[in-house]
């Protein structure tokens, strides 16, 4: 019997480990939107769990309405595709104020207005449906695991078997993103252990798991999208033939062109710099290459090497094999597949050009914070990095649909605090000036920066004479005249540009690596749509609670929930802290994860050895490494020995909890209430939009304090 209970956990814990991260991929990617609150669905999980444990003991088997109720969730998922694609004129899926006048920046949503001739639907309504379905599918699942370990009397070896099992989860998942399997593989094993444990001879039970299984693959596929579908280990990336558009998460990403005849403004750069009588660039490093567009036209004019660094392999792939110019294929390019931050931090090459190149990925970091993938490239350190990685006469552009006024000031104020000059601003269609409450919509932004560059020095001089420069749609015209004047070269079609003045005025708050917020105007945690999202699952957690774990009959450990709570935050600044010291990249977060349950398995293994009876001196040393790493600015930590930095807190808080929960008399309450904390925990990321990320862990030593003033008296 015992060796069947170990077996028991061993396997729960893998499903809901597995069925998470699939979860949240698949969600993110069929869902519109959801995509940017991928941590709806983590959360959603972990209240499932948390009130499965604390239903153990109910003599219902709850985990029979596990599949019927995925069954439901991806059925939903699929009806929010085809409602918002069939019905593109008549349905906008609204972050409310967001798209009229933004705090906080969404790519993506502008596309479709918020006005009352449409049928309106707010991103917190979708969001609330699928948090509360998810985590009625995980309820099931969360009492089977407080069942076993219930079935194991040493409560320290059950929780290294559960340890153990979402390891293997973990590790079974990033082998399946690293071979960028479709979805439908993902979701077999699922299947087949839910029905290993709710019953495979129920005809419901068999019926629930087939069609669980054909929405998925019907998800993975895409119901509106004519062309090829890949699942990246970032994204559901489509790609389109006949207009050489990728889509990432149903949201259009970008487009392959001709540079010959399309995308003037990929040459400009080059353009500006030839007609002023610059040097020409020769080392050119492009970050963000995607599908090769800015490679293409950083070939064509002529370059002798270019390092471009594209995060997701899919669309590299794509590009690679599609791009109608082949730039990958030129022996002037080298390839490679990074994260941006990381690159330039660690190359130890220079170059004449570093370019941001359309950088927005549309997804976000990890489902443990609300950082998307590039947020990290838009800070004063990461424009320190890149200044590194020029030469002498090295010059930094950026260019994108930068969508909001302040977001152009804040990149222009913080490119001249470091580089010690004002950047170029050209808007393409041009505007003299760029003021922070402008919509950038449909304006098309450069900002070129360097310390004393001879070239930009020349480009700026050319402006100065009262000359404009001209820019033709055909990249050919351009590339046949000098095209600065004061009057524009003969023929149709061209089109003035000149620098913008950007006003600087209210731009005091800058991102930094500590608050990496480039997107969000403030310090604030956005009432629509975060705050109405947070409301929401405030209000929909006690119901599912209510609905299912007998509440009038369990008293919650305190301790265990706040210990909960602060490991939470403390898994955030980790997966934070270390993509700023090898990259965002999925590779990172799995590793980072797989590292933080590997420390926790070391504390497991600590405590059967040592056997701590005293835990005041080990609650000592974790609030001192929190504070530490609190009041410690993070870019100092970046040069030394970071990973014992982040994991020695990990290691000191497994010790506390395992001592702990070696003494629960109830461990499917306590580690019931342990995952309720989590979910206060991952709610409590957000606070990291107005403290930073440094200062979140001065919110977890609060929580580990309360777990010692709340511990239960045995």
């Amino acid at each position: 019997m015992q060796r069947r209970a170990h077996l028991e956990l061993f396997l729960i814990s893998f499903l809901i480990l597995f069925f998470e991260l699939a979860a949240i991929r698949w969600f993110a990617g069929t869902v519109v939107f959801l995509t940017f609150f991928t941590n709806i669905v983590l959360l959603a999980c972990f209240l499932g769990m948390s009130v499965g444990l604390l239903a153990a003991r109910r003599p219902q088997h709850l985990v029979q309405m596990a599949l019927p109720m995925a069954m439901l969730a991806f059925a939903a998922a699929i009806a929010i595709h085809l409602l918002y694609w069939q019905w593109a004129d008549r349905i906008t899926i609204s972050l409310g104020n967001q798209q009229a006048s933004p705090q906080l920046i969404y790519f993506g949503t502008e596309y479709r207005p918020a006005d009352p001739s449409r049928w309106i639907i707010p991103i917190w309504a979708v969001g609330g449906a699928f948090f509360a379905l998810i985590a009625v599918s995980f309820v099931g699942l969360g009492q089977v695991m407080g069942r076993a370990f219930d079935a194991i009397p040493d409560r320290v070896v059950a929780y290294t078997l559960d340890v153990l099992g979402s390891l293997t989860g973990i590790a079974a998942f990033a082998a399946m993103s690293y071979l960028q399997l479709p979805p439908t593989v993902w979701f077999a094993p699922i299947v087949l252990l839910i029905l290993h444990f709710a019953g495979w001879r129920r005809p419901v039970q068999v019926a629930a798991a087939a069609a669980t299984l054909a929405l998925v693959g019907i998800g993975a596929h895409g119901l509106t999208i004519q062309g090829e579908v890949f699942w990246s280990p970032y994204y559901k990336v489509a790609y389109a033939p006949a207009f050489r558009a990728i889509a990432t998460n149903d949201i259009g990403h970008q487009q392959m062109v001709q540079i010959e005849k399309f995308g003037p403004a990929y040459l400009l750069p080059y353009l500006l710099n030839r007609d002023a009588g610059g040097t020409p660039f020769q080392e050119v490093m492009i970050i963000g290459a995607g599908s090769g567009n800015d490679v293409a036209a950083a070939l064509r004019a002529g370059v002798g090497h270019v390092d471009a660094v594209e995060i997701d392999p899919r669309i590299n792939e794509i590009g690679r094999r599609l791009h109608p110019d082949k730039p990958y294929a030129d022996a002037r390019v080298s390839i490679h597949l990074d994260d941006g931050r990381s690159f330039a931090r660690n190359t130890g090459r220079t170059y004449d050009l570093a370019v941001y190149a359309l950088v927005d990925s549309l997804v976000l970091h990890s489902g443990y914070s609300s950082l998307r993938l590039e947020n990290f490239l838009f800070t004063r350190e990461a424009f320190e990095d890149v200044k590194r990685t020029l030469k002498p006469d090295g010059v930094f552009a950026m260019y994108n649909f930068y969508r909001q006024g302040w977001v152009v000031a804040k990149l222009a104020k913080m490119a001249e605090e470091v580089f010690g000059a004002k950047p170029l601003v050209i808007s393409l269609p041009h505007r003299d000036r760029i003021q922070p409450e402008d919509s950038q919509s449909g304006f098309f932004t450069f900002l070129l920066v360097s310390t004393d560059s001879k070239r930009l020095q020349a480009i700026r001089a050319r402006f100065e004479k009262g000359e404009s420069f001209w820019i033709h749609p055909e990249p050919r015209m351009n590339e046949a005249v000098n095209a600065f004047g004061a009057a524009a070269p003969p023929g149709p079609f061209w089109h003035r540009s000149a620098p913008a003045q950007v006003d600087l005025g209210g731009i005091d708050l800058l991102p930094s690596d500590d608050w990496p917020q480039l997107y969000l105007r403030s310090r604030e945690i956005p009432w629509s749509p975060i705050g109405q999202g947070m409301l929401a699952m405030a209000v929909l957690s006690p119901v599912i609670l209510l609905a299912f774990a007998p509440v009038r009959r369990v008293r919650p450990n305190w301790q265990m929930f706040f210990l909960g709570a602060g490991f939470m935050l403390l898994e955030t600044k980790a997966v934070v802290h270390m993509a700023l010291l090898f990259g965002g990249t999925w590779v990172v977060n799995s590793v980072v994860f797989f590292a933080i349950l590997v420390m926790i398995l070391c504390a497991n293994l600590y405590v059967l050895a040592v056997k701590p009876r005293n835990l005041a001196p080990y609650y000592v040393l974790l609030v001192a490494a929190l504070l530490v790493n609190a009041l410690v600015p993070m870019n100092v930590f970046l040069s030394l020995p970071s990973c014992l930095v982040v994991f020695v807190p990990v290691f000191f808080a497994g010790v506390i909890f395992a001592c702990a929960f070696g003494q629960s008399r109830e461990p499917d309450i306590d580690f019931g209430s342990n995952v309720a904390g989590i979910i206060l925990g991952g709610l409590s990321e957000h606070l990291s939009l107005v403290l930073g990320f440094n200062y979140l862990l001065v919110v977890a030593a609060g929580y580990y304090l309360l777990s010692v003033a709340l511990r239960p008296r045995r």
